[in-house]
């Protein structure tokens, strides 16, 4: 089973049709394992072969398995619609993620028109510390529980905006406490942003974060931080009552630090 996992976990690294060869190479499988174990996932409808090419690709049963498994997941119950109707109301894109470990997962994503994507944002996973979900969930975490499960030796930049010390990290969370939400300008992406608000379920634990994005331009965030802050904040109130939630909400704060 593990064997035939990592085979499966080849086809993340974002190439789409893979050789047998690289397959083998990647999983230090041999050739003819690699071969025989991508057959037999063929005939499971795990992955499927180009006729013309002999090139491997993953198939259809991941997508079914990935269905339920979001289906079974009740914050993805919660949040879908409500996710969804956002993102077209806005013409933004509004993403639902979970923590995993030191990263975040994206749970559920929709893209409206002024927010377009070519590709679909649920099953990746982001770094925490450069990311305003990312933050979000961090606040479910102590100090020194955030130093354990990240180590600044693993905070690499993406852009001179990303945080990479636990110091300005932790200033940065005491904001977002502050105030309700988190920000991020660029710190994971050039010419992207985001506000973001956690969720939390009946225990009051941050069990989730909802963020609104987009490119600079359409976030606007110099005129619209206060109203799209606002939105985010409602929408993740919103989620955690569904969720069973019924400590007090955040109180919006009309002037964003």
């Amino acid at each position: 089973m593990e064997r035939a996992i990592s085979v499966l976990r080849v086809f993340l690294s974002g190439r789409p049709e893979l050789r047998v060869s690289d397959v083998a190479k990647a999983t230090g499988l041999g050739t003819s394992t690699a071969s025989r174990l991508l057959a037999t996932l063929e005939t499971l409808e795990f992955v499927e072969r180009d006729e013309l090419s002999g090139l491997y690709r993953l198939g259809t049963a991941p997508i079914t398995l990935g269905g339920v498994a979001l289906n079974q997941n009740p914050v993805h119950r919660e949040a879908r619609q409500v996710a969804q109707d956002l993102a077209a109301t806005l013409g933004l894109g509004v993403n639902v993620a979970i923590r995993r470990g030191d990263s975040m997962f994206y749970l559920l994503n929709f893209e409206g028109r002024l927010a377009p994507r070519s590709f679909v944002l649920t099953g990746q996973r982001k770094p925490l510390y450069a990311t305003g979900i990312g933050k979000c969930l961090l606040l479910g975490l102590s100090a020194q529980e955030r130093r354990e499960l990240l180590p600044e030796s693993s905070m690499q930049p993406f852009t001179p905006q990303t945080l990479t010390t636990h110091a300005r990290l932790d200033e940065e969370l005491a904001a977002v406490l502050g105030r309700g939400y988190a920000r991020e300008v660029e710190e994971l992406a050039f010419g992207r942003a985001c506000v973001a608000a956690p969720i939390r379920d009946q225990a009051r634990e941050v069990v989730a974060a909802i963020s609104i994005s987009g490119p600079l331009s359409a976030m606007d965030l110099a005129a619209r931080e206060a109203e799209l802050a606002r939105t985010v904040i409602e929408t993740a109130d919103s989620i955690s009552i569904g969720l069973g939630y019924v400590g007090p909400v955040h109180a919006f704060a009309a002037s964003p630090a």
